[in-house]
C-alpha cells in the first residue's frame, strides 16, 4: 500500500489555488443516525438507521496576507456559493469537488509569531470524490 506526503495538497476556488495554505483539515463527512431499537431486537444491542449524510466543513490555516486573501473575505461578505476542488498529491491525482460557502475567517497576530488566519468552508450538496485533475 502506497504512502503519500501531504505536501502539495491544494484547495482551488473557481479553478484558482488559494495561496499560502499551511494546513487543511476535512472535509468532516458524517452521517446522522436514528435509533430503531425495539423490544424484540436481538441480544439487547442498539440498532440504528442512517438518515442524513452531512457534508461537513474544511478548516484551512493560512499564512495571512491581507492583500492576497482579500478576495476570500469578499466571498464571505457576499455569501457567495463557489466551486471548490481539494487536490491530493497522490499518484492518481485524486480530488474532492464540491460547492461551498466560506463561513468563518479569523486572523491571528501573535506578538512573537506570523500573521495567520483560520478559514472555514462549509460544503453544500453532494461532494464528488475521486475526480481526477491534471497537474
Amino acid at each position: 500500500m502506497a504512502k503519500f506526503s501531504a505536501f502539495g495538497t491544494a484547495l482551488l476556488c473557481n479553478g484558482s489555488p488559494i495561496a499560502q495554505i499551511s494546513s487543511i483539515s476535512g472535509p468532516s463527512l458524517s452521517a446522522d443516525t436514528v435509533d430503531v431499537t425495539t423490544h424484540d431486537s436481538s441480544d439487547a444491542w442498539e440498532e440504528v438507521a442512517i438518515t442524513i449524510l452531512r457534508t461537513g466543513e474544511l478548516t484551512l490555516e493560512l499564512v495571512y496576507d491581507p492583500a492576497v486573501h482579500s478576495a476570500l473575505l469578499d466571498l464571505y461578505e457576499n455569501k457567495a456559493l463557489e466551486d471548490y476542488e481539494l487536490q491530493f498529491p497522490d499518484d492518481a491525482f485524486t480530488a474532492f469537488q464540491f460547492d461551498a460557502y466560506i463561513t468563518a475567517f479569523e486572523p491571528s497576530a501573535p506578538v512573537d509569531g506570523a500573521l495567520t488566519a483560520s478559514m472555514t468552508v462549509k460544503i453544500t450538496g453532494v461532494p464528488t470524490l475521486n475526480a481526477t485533475y491534471t497537474p
